[in-house]
């Protein structure tokens, strides 16, 4: 048989959309449904009543020392696991809060010191955590914190919530003596929940969390409630929004596709 010009074109394109749909086909069927989801602390708690705290005690100064305080949890948090000399995370944000003050010259006394680091433990979910979370727990999706929170903290936040039906046991990072975005803590999920990297997702708060979990192989949701920009950090999540019922939908996508 002779194909002239047009019949082979057509008989070209035919085969290459066929192949193209063949191998998304073949995506489609390897790519691994969603069973679990480890999430970040304050994708789900908001920390506002305490930084609303430290404007009440140092008026016109809180923004500031909530700025710094923030700044410096993360920066011991990451340069003691650098240095192997960690220390909890509860530890870790009074030692943040004494080096904002000092920096700022503000006088911290022994009661104000007590109260702000007690802010962290009457800390509440976000308004749209609840009913997400109860969406997800009835789809079958396995939950757990994987914070460098301690567990007694989360085990506050989540009381104050009444979500104490919903998570599986805590990953703090006191388990492994190290906090993220170091490896050993995002193995922690894998560990625990007994299943493949890509069948847990990793729901983020902070741009450098998603980034971390993102490297380490987890399907990743940054939960960017504050719209903040991708960190330039050569690697992006898979999908971004504001929200836990983001997450839902990113997942219910996912399992559906």
């Amino acid at each position: 048989m002779t194909l002239n010009r047009r019949d082979f074109l057509n008989l070209t394109v035919g085969v290459t959309a066929g192949l193209l749909v063949s191998r998304a086909t073949i995506r489609a069927e390897t790519q691994s449904k969603i069973k679990a989801i480890a999430f970040d602390g304050f994708t789900t708690f908001n920390p506002q009543t305490v930084f609303t705290l430290a404007e009440a005690l140092f008026p016109g100064k809180g923004a500031e020392l909530s700025s710094v305080w923030r700044t410096r949890q993360f920066d011991y948090a990451w340069l003691r696991t650098l240095s192997g000399r960690y220390v909890d995370f509860w530890q870790v944000t009074e030692d943040a809060l004494v080096f904002a003050a000092k920096l700022l010259k503000l006088e911290l006394s022994m009661e104000n010191r007590r109260q702000l680091m007690d802010a962290y433990l009457e800390i509440k979910a976000w308004p749209d955590a609840l009913p997400a979370l109860r969406s997800l727990k009835d789809m079958g999706i396995r939950m757990a914190f994987l914070s460098n929170f301690t567990a007694a903290m989360l085990d506050a936040a989540v009381k104050n919530s009444g979500l104490e039906d919903i998570f599986e046991p805590h990953l703090s990072t006191d388990r492994v003596r190290a906090y993220k975005p170091d490896p050993r803590a995002y193995q922690m999920a894998i560990d625990s929940f007994g299943l493949q990297r890509d069948e847990i997702v990793f729901a983020a708060f902070g741009g450098w969390d998603a980034a971390g979990a993102k490297s380490f192989g987890y399907p990743t949701f940054w939960v960017n409630r504050m719209n903040l920009p991708i960190e330039e950090l050569g690697v992006a999540p898979d999908a971004i929004g504001g929200n836990l019922n983001d997450v839902l939908n990113f997942v219910r996508s996912r399992n559906t596709s």
